[in-house]
């Protein structure tokens, strides 16, 4: 079966001696993975080097029985050059698609995550509160995914949590002060880096950048969305880092 669609590659990779694989996150089809042959050979058989997080047009022939399909036609459409021509901005849009790669299944169709992933690319570009729109991201597409956390009400008594709480990795949400021995770990968490994470699932993208958030806020989300993210995935991403660095 033939397809086109456009996608946004999420990462490539040497394939024997001529060609490349590239993975895209496609906006009909999900996360694609196919193979561009001949690309190392003959640069002009495509208009488009595969470069991560670039934006490209792709024909491509499906293939039943394997998750491997070949790239007939990749035609680059957007480079995002204000994100390449900064080291930090690079970092996040490189944190962003290994999360998505991640999270994402294959081949299974979310175009709310697509739109998220331009969406943040094109603010990416002009940002001055690159940190923000990283954990925008991350909430959303927790979201998204199925793997929201609970911080709604307490996981183990489902009461409101009126006062101090603390958010559990190995439960996946908050705990109350009363519940909090079900877990001595859980982290505590400030009404406002709670009411920041709500306000984000609830609203659009262009609000949630609306939203102002202090520097020891953005600092509780780091910790939390990141461990969050790294206990369900069950293995760090190599771009952590990014998350980790001073600010």
């Amino acid at each position: 079966m033939i397809l086109k669609t456009e996608g946004i590659v999420l990462k490539n990779f040497d394939f024997r001696e001529t060609s490349k694989i590239a993975v895209f996150f496609t906006k009909e089809y999900g996360k694609v993975k196919g193979v561009l042959k001949g690309i190392r050979k003959d640069h002009r058989k495509f208009g488009s080097n595969v470069d991560k997080f670039s934006l490209n047009d792709i024909v491509y022939y499906q293939y039943r029985n394997s998750d491997l399909h070949l790239i007939g036609q990749c035609d680059l459409k957007a480079f995002f050059f204000p994100i390449r021509s900064d080291i930090k901005k690079t970092l996040a849009a490189n944190y962003v698609l290994e999360l998505v790669d991640a999270i994402m299944p294959a081949e299974e169709p979310n175009k709310e995550v697509y739109q998220m992933m331009m969406d943040y690319l094109a603010s990416l570009e002009t940002a001055t509160d690159i940190d923000k729109l990283v954990h925008i991201f991350q909430v959303k597409i927790l979201l998204l995914s199925g793997f929201r956390p609970h911080i709604d009400s307490c996981l183990i008594c489902e009461k409101p949590v009126r006062d101090r709480a603390r958010f559990s990795l190995q439960l996946g949400g908050l705990v109350c002060q009363d519940c909090k021995l079900n877990d001595p770990a859980a982290h505590a968490i400030s009404k406002g880096a709670v009411a920041s994470i709500l306000h984000i699932e609830n609203n659009d993208w262009q609000r949630s950048l609306r939203l102002g958030l202090s520097a020891a806020i953005k600092k509780e989300l780091r910790y939390i969305l990141n461990n969050f993210l790294i206990f369900h995935l069950e293995r760090p991403l190599k771009t952590t880092k990014y998350l980790n660095a001073e600010k």
